[in-house]
């Protein structure tokens, strides 16, 4: 005969598994690489900074900061921002390498989302980079 506290936690295990299942975290990568943010599909598309910290959402295709600001938009897994330079990218949608992850830290609170900005006009594709490194572009969205 089996011990019940094993055969209790592979049933809650396997009950379990559907909600965790679901969950999908895109990690965004800089200009140079690196991982700096990733996007929380089961967190109402919030973008956190690899630290845990939350600055951005995804609603549509803008991207808008916790404290209203529309910052640019997620386009074909491309962060764009107002003048339509790429800022940070998902692994596989851009031929540059990506370097081995760091480990996450642990997700902080979500803020509440402040009134968003309007959104303002697409710009065309600049076709470039910009100057602005990823981490400093959504940390623009904090609170």
């Amino acid at each position: 005969m089996f011990p019940r506290k094993p055969l209790a936690w592979v049933c809650a295990t396997l009950l379990l598994m559907p909600s965790i299942g679901h969950a999908l975290q895109l990690s965004l990568f800089d200009i140079r690489g690196y991982a700096v943010a990733y996007l929380d599909t089961d967190q109402q598309m919030t973008v956190y900074l690899w630290d845990g910290q939350p600055v951005a959402y995804v609603d549509g295709q803008s991207l808008y900061g916790f404290n209203g600001r529309h910052l640019g938009w997620l386009k074909n897994r491309v962060v764009v921002d107002h003048d339509g330079y790429a800022v940070g990218f998902t692994e596989s949608v851009i031929r540059r390498r990506t370097r081995v992850e760091r480990i996450k830290g642990l997700q902080q609170l979500t803020p509440l989302k402040a009134l968003p900005q309007l959104e303002p006009m697409e710009p065309l594709q600049a076709g470039g980079w910009s100057d602005v490194p990823l981490d400093v572009f959504l940390s623009m969205g904090r609170n």
